[in-house]
């Protein structure tokens, strides 16, 4: 049991170091990855949470991520959407966004959100400890597993859906992903299933990507020069995103989700 406190302890200072980290390229605009390696390392963070749910306390943590990810989603979605744009030559309309992710970006930095998140996770090895030596904490690697596990019922469950929510099936697949890196020992994973996973994730992903870059459209009238190929696009990206899910269940259960 002290050997799975020390993990979870580890793994918090651990992405404690990341967010502090990134919270100084946000301050200092050093780069235009530290938001999305801010909204990545967020997201391993509660993927380390979330078998723990019920445990006293953790709720505050839990509670102050998402705080974090609510507040950074739109400007995460900004950059994705400036980048493209810049890719593809739609040069007016992606310096509007650049402009103004300049400056928002860095006020995550300084954002009541952010920094609730930080205090709380200072105080959490202590935090864990005091539990432990309470017994608190007893039985925590069965608790784990068994959380796990329901995350894997719940993704099998929901790719066997004839109508399987692609929202749905990418959060779930976030969830089972980042929970066997956090917990490698406890996945029970076969041979190169996060390799799936990740290209089940990915696909997913520009699948999303290109649905809200059409609500953007839908209120930007810069936009509307884009909505053919994004329209075209989507419809590319969903039949990639139904070949990587036949993948990853055959991957999974060997058979093919139901049609």
């Amino acid at each position: 049991m002290s050997a799975m406190v020390d993990h979870l302890v580890a793994e918090i200072i651990g992405l404690n170091v990341k967010l502090l980290a990134c919270h100084a390229r946000l301050v200092a605009s050093t780069d235009s990855e530290a938001l999305h390696d801010l909204r990545t390392t967020v997201r391993r963070l509660r993927s380390v949470l979330r078998p723990l749910r019920g445990l006293p306390g953790l709720d505050r943590v839990e509670e102050a991520a998402k705080g974090v990810g609510d507040l950074t989603t739109p400007l995460r979605d900004m950059q994705v959407l400036a980048g493209f744009l810049r890719e593809n030559g739609e040069d007016r309309a992606a310096h509007k966004r650049e402009r103004y992710l300049a400056t928002a970006c860095p006020n995550v930095a300084t954002s009541h959100e952010l920094n609730r998140l930080l205090g709380v996770l200072d105080q959490m090895p202590s935090f864990l400890r005091a539990q432990q030596r309470h017994g608190l904490l007893n039985k925590l690697r069965k608790r784990i597993g068994k959380r796990m596990d329901k995350q894997w019922k719940k993704l099998r469950e929901a790719m066997a859906d004839p109508a399987h929510d692609r929202h749905r099936l990418r959060l779930l697949i976030k969830r089972v992903r980042y929970a066997a890196e956090a917990y490698p020992d406890l996945s029970h994973q076969p041979a190169g299933m996060q390799k799936r996973l990740k290209a089940a994730q990915g696909a997913l992903g520009d699948w999303h990507d290109h649905l809200q870059w059409l609500e953007q459209a839908r209120h930007h009238s810069d936009l509307a020069s884009c909505v053919a190929g994004w329209e075209l696009g989507m419809h590319r990206a969903e039949a990639k995103s139904d070949r990587q899910l036949e993948r990853l269940s055959l991957a999974c259960f060997g058979e093919k989700p139901a049609q």
